[in-house]
């Protein structure tokens, strides 16, 4: 791929925009359900649902002064969703979408005190709703709350509801008191208690003496970030990164058709280490008591980034030495650790589960896309029995406005394509095989699409279409009525004669789903053999390599041992050799003489 593709180039098509649609003014935030049915928005006074595919405003919920800057929907059951949303004061709240209305479940940090505000800076929803994680702080502090959410008893209560509602009986307004959100877990940055120290059994026992050594090296950085600082009065808080794990053993006795999680894993800014939190045998102790880690995943360096595979079963990991680690959470070690030198420093990763155009018999090979702060793309190809290999997707760009802004995997075009938008305003999709711009993305002519930066759009694989924002140019001639008001464009895919032959009727299977149907102990052991005969061939290929590598290897170190053994045969100078020769003899005839006079 080029750094950068200029309008001007006739051989690339541009997709046709299908139609254009007024938005509520300042949405901030579009997300939409798994089933594509509902589009819903985050704006200025509250959030609204539409539907997508008439474009028609369903259901909204409004509060004065209030700017919703983030959301995420997922289904808690037929035609019932649960939705998730951050405001622009780092408030969270729960939301229900049931029988075309919008109903508020409970805020999640409520202000109580204003001198002790906590702010919400990330919120996410898990599990059909079942599970929910905040990243909160307040007055310098930080932690990580996760929720084990009421569904079944939320979904009792809205039937209750619709029922009184369509009661005939009752002519006042139903006042619902919905079921509380209870905290299952509170993680906060590990501390060292009070005197503990470095030494002692603490040295003998390694996974405490990772936590001690981190929290060292956090505290040094912190101590050197406000020395420079004279005029800061508090310590910034760390910021907390999450991932919820699912169920990887197939010999626990328990169904990998689950979609619960059964873990959550963090680490935190500065830190060196991955974190790992049971979901499920939480002790029950004091209520101010910091939970202990059930496991730590060590590392070099500090963490700057990190992914997560679809399936849960491998995490990667992005240093701050432009180093790559992939830890397998079944066997425990690493998978593979890639080295980036050319990457000034790592900014995101992402899996491309979708994608199974490069996979092989050989059951799992991971394809994993890393990009660096200074614009290069790369892909990360890796897996048990097969030599990782990196390629090239995109060099660093010359100019900053070319760098990507956004990069978003399509689902249902399974031959390695991108969609990928520049900070300057452009779109196009990629062929990540060939390097090319299967096509552009253009708004209508005096629109532009808002923001680039932070692009406001969102991909629905059910309907293999993109929803995304655009607003007026500038200097076009228009009302400031018309400037004011935001347009919602929808491409469709299929409308374009080279992407319709690509597209798939639905989702490429995921290896977990593969796996989901084979849930049994008996049955993953005859998958696993029939993985492991499949792979014969490409695991004796790639033994083949291996031992060539080694061969190799063991002779340019035999040549430089050679090398340095002559160096170190040659003859001495005879002059040199005399003198030796004599001073040995002197001091033999010294230790003799000392041994006579003892």
């Amino acid at each position: 791929m080029a750094a950068a593709w200029k309008p001007g180039e006739s051989t690339i098509p541009t997709l046709e925009l299908e139609s254009v649609t007024q938005s509520p003014e300042s949405t901030n935030c579009i997300a939409c359900t798994e089933d594509g049915r509902y589009l819903s928005l985050g704006h200025s006074g509250g959030l609204s649902v539409w539907c997508a595919s008439s474009f028609v405003r369903i259901a909204e919920w409004l509060q004065d002064r209030l700017e919703i800057t983030f959301l995420q929907t997922t289904r808690m059951a037929k035609r019932t969703y649960l939705l998730g949303s951050v405001d622009d004061m780092g408030v969270a709240r729960l939301f229900t979408f049931h029988c075309d209305d919008i109903h508020l479940l409970s805020v999640i940090n409520a202000m109580e005190d204003i001198n002790n505000r906590s702010i919400c800076s990330t919120f996410a929803l898990y599990g059909g709703g079942h599970f929910g994680a905040a990243s909160i702080s307040c007055n310098g502090a930080s932690w990580l709350e996760v929720y084990q959410l009421p569904v079944a008893v939320w979904l009792a209560e809205m039937e209750t509801s619709s029922a009184l509602e369509q009661d005939p009986n009752v002519t006042e307004s139903v006042d619902v008191k919905w079921s509380p959100v209870e905290v299952l877990i509170k993680i906060t940055p590990p501390q060292l208690s009070a005197g503990q120290s470095q030494g002692g059994a603490l040295g003998t026992d390694f996974f405490k003496h990772c936590l001690v050594v981190d929290e060292v090296r956090s505290s040094s950085q912190s101590n050197s970030l406000d020395a420079g600082k004279t005029t800061q009065t508090t310590k910034s808080s760390r910021r907390c990164t999450h991932h919820f794990l699912l169920s990887c053993d197939p010999f626990s006795g328990k169904s990998l058709q689950s979609e619960l999680p059964v873990a959550v894993a963090v680490w935190w800014s500065g830190s060196h280490n991955l974190l790992q939190y049971s979901l499920q045998k939480i002790p029950i102790k004091k209520a101010d008591a910091a939970p202990i880690p059930d496991s730590l995943w060590p590392n070099a360096n500090e963490i700057v980034c990190s992914a997560v595979s679809g399936c849960t079963r491998y995490v990667a990991l992005g240093l701050d030495d432009a180093l790559v680690c992939v830890w397998d959470r079944r066997s425990g070690a690493p998978l593979s650790i890639v080295s980036m030198p050319k990457y000034s420093s790592l900014l995101r990763m992402k899996y491309l589960d979708c994608w199974p155009e490069l996979q092989t018999p050989a059951a799992e090979v991971l394809h994993l896309l890393v990009m660096s702060k200074s614009g290069e793309l790369d892909m990360i190809t890796a897996g048990r029995g097969t030599q990782t290999c990196t390629t090239q997707l995109s060099e660093r760009p010359n100019d900053r406005a070319d760098l990507p802004s956004l990069i978003i995997s399509v689902p249902f075009l399974p031959n390695m394509q991108l969609l990928i938008m520049q900070r300057n305003g452009k779109m196009f999709l990629q062929d990540v095989i060939n390097k090319t711009a299967v096509c552009f993305l253009a708004p209508p002519t005096s629109y532009q699409f808002s923001t680039p930066c932070n692009p406001v759009c969102v991909l629905d694989p059910q309907q293999q279409a993109l929803f995304i924002q655009g607003d007026l140019e500038t200097n076009s001639s228009h009302s400031l009525e018309e400037a004011v008001q935001s347009r919602l464009f929808v491409f469709r895919f299929e409308q374009c004669c080279i992407i319709k032959q690509r597209i798939v009727s639905g989702p490429a299977s995921s290896q977990r789903q593969n796996m989901e149907s084979h849930g049994s102990p008996e049955e993953v052991c005859n998958l696993y053999l029939q993985q492991r005969f499949l792979s014969l061939d490409d695991r004796n290929k790639a033994r083949e390599q291996m031992f060539e590598r080694l061969h190799k290897t063991a002779q340019m170190i035999d040549q430089k041992q050679q090398k340095s053994n002559k160096l170190k045969k040659k003859k001495a100078h005879p002059f040199f050799s005399l003198w030796l020769t004599s001073c040995l003899s002197e001091k033999e005839q010294n230790t003799q003489s000392s041994s006579h006079f003892a």
